[in-house]
């Protein structure tokens, strides 16, 4: 008599025959291949931007310029600093001093500061040291000196005007117009500039 109940020899067969066929590869859908190009295309064009972002906000120097620049003018030249400032100032060491002067052929103290100033900031300033403290300036103490500030000095004959202006770099150095050595960096320090001590100024 025979019955649909399989014997379990039968099906012992059936799973070592199905150990020995091949087993089929899955090959990925149009749909997954479009989207991994996608995605690997986007996260492309996010790094390409994140580049670009880098550049326009990181700053480019002339580290050869700035070093010629900190030689010329004894001191080093920081990442912070006006770099601008810096590089044209040390243009000028060495050039000669002459009375009404406003070249590298010859300048005197408030032409160099006014040079400067239409150079580096783009600002006009008057063209003798009493008319920029009295005009372009906001008078402020030695200590809140910072860069690019103006120093001011008085003569013999009067506390109370100044006749010599330079240039405020740091650490108490400034470059100005010296009529005995020319466009020179000195130090506030320096015995004879503090004798002679006006005011610093704040260009307005």
């Amino acid at each position: 008599m025979t019955s649909g109940y399989h014997k379990p020899c039968h099906l012992r067969f059936f799973i070592e025959q199905a150990k020995d066929l091949p087993v089929p590869i899955l090959q990925p859908t149009t749909y997954e291949m479009r989207k991994t190009t996608l995605l690997s295309f986007s996260l492309c064009l996010l790094f390409l931007v994140f580049l670009s972002s880098c550049r326009s906000i990181t700053p480019s120097y002339n580290y050869r310029e700035l070093a010629r620049a900190g030689i010329t003018l004894g001191m080093d030249i920081e990442q912070e600093d006006n770099h601008r400032l810096y590089v044209e100032a040390s243009k000028w060491i060495g050039t000669p001093y002459r009375n009404g002067g406003s070249n590298r052929k010859g300048v005197d103290c408030s032409g160099l500061t006014a040079a400067l100033y239409n150079k580096v900031y783009k600002v006009k300033l008057q063209r003798s040291s009493d008319g920029q403290l009295k005009k372009d300036c906001r008078r402020i103490s030695k200590r809140q000196l910072q860069e690019g500030d103006l120093v001011f000095f008085h003569g013999k004959r009067s506390r109370r005007t100044a006749n010599h202006v330079g240039v405020y770099l740091k650490n108490n150095k400034f470059i100005h117009a010296s009529s005995s050595q020319g466009v020179i960096v000195s130090d506030l320090d320096e015995s004879y500039w503090k004798r002679y001590w006006l005011s610093g100024g704040r260009v307005k």
